[in-house]
């Protein structure tokens, strides 16, 4: 995308899952790597601050450890407001039975798009 949009409720849902979907591929890869540089990278600093590396290494040991590694990953929703847009998405894992949620919330900060939430439950 050559233009960053920063109004989220203006976007298309195909440009939407364009730019959320690389970003949580990397999440995901990181989170299974416990690697804290990789998975903060598109952080805002609000997000920083409360992932910190020891946070990140007992939360990625915990679901894996319960759960085990992520899976397959398939799109949901997306939720559009003009300052952010929140994407929800079926998640499984390789050793938890069922379906989880996986969900993040974008938002445009200094001409980036961002993550300023992020969970999978």
């Amino acid at each position: 995308m050559d233009v960053i949009e920063s109004d989220f409720s203006g976007m298309s849902d195909s440009a939407l899952w364009a730019i959320a979907n690389p970003i949580m591929d990397n999440l995901m890869a990181a989170s299974t790597e416990i690697n804290h540089a990789k998975h903060t990278q598109n952080f805002t600093p609000r997000m920083r601050d409360i992932v910190t590396p020891d946070h990140l290494t007992e939360v990625c040991l915990q679901y894996q450890r319960e759960k085990g590694l992520f899976t397959l990953r398939e799109a949901v929703a997306v939720f559009k407001r003009p300052d952010s847009a929140v994407f929800v998405w079926k998640q499984t894992f390789s050793k938890a039975k069922g379906e989880f949620v996986a969900e993040m919330v974008l938002v445009h900060q200094n001409g980036r798009y961002l993550v300023d939430h992020v969970m999978v439950f």
